[in-house]
């Protein structure tokens, strides 16, 4: 699905017009619907500004919206298979069924696919026993990897903001 598509899925998702959504991102109030549909037609692309603010307005990841072309089951075989090329995944059979694996015997590409995947099952399993709302299911997939607490992705602080907290945190110490 090119990213034209993710937009206005996300877009009819959240129940925005292409003329709110438009001048949500910027765009003049007279244009803004004919410059969105632009993009969701795929006549313009647009740059990592615009997807960022584009994705920030529909909240959601800007990766949730740059997504590999898989519009045509010929694409989606061929991401399918640089996914095999690059991090291992392989197809198998388990009783009577079509099952993606991945061989960790790749490297370590390989492993970040398989925390990655046990990651998605984790939530997956959480809905299915109704232990988290689809919605909140949603809200983790289109945010990945922000809300995924199962790995290290969250972002380092700076040295500066680390060494104001730690400051702070003894002053607190030497006021009690």
């Amino acid at each position: 699905m090119a990213i034209g598509e993710r937009i206005h899925f996300f877009r009819i998702l959240r129940g925005m017009t292409q003329k709110y959504l438009g001048t949500i991102v910027g765009f003049p109030e007279r244009s803004a619907d004919v410059r969105l549909a632009q993009y969701e037609t795929g006549t313009r692309k647009p740059k990592a500004e615009l997807t960022a603010a584009l994705a920030q307005a529909l909240d959601v990841s800007p990766h949730a919206l740059d997504v590999p072309d898989i519009d045509s089951y010929i694409g989606l075989m061929h991401t399918l298979f640089t996914l095999e090329d690059l991090y291992g995944l392989t197809v198998s059979e388990s009783d009577g069924e079509i099952c993606l694996k991945v061989d960790t015997s790749k490297g370590k590409d390989a492993h970040e696919l398989r925390k990655m995947l046990y990651a998605w099952k984790e939530q997956a399993d959480k809905l299915s026993s109704e232990e988290i709302s689809k919605d909140k299911y949603d809200e983790w997939r289109y945010h990945y990897p922000e809300f995924d607490t199962t790995q290290t992705w969250a972002k380092v602080p700076s040295q500066e903001l680390s060494d104001v907290f730690a400051e702070a945190f003894k002053n607190h110490l030497k006021d009690n």
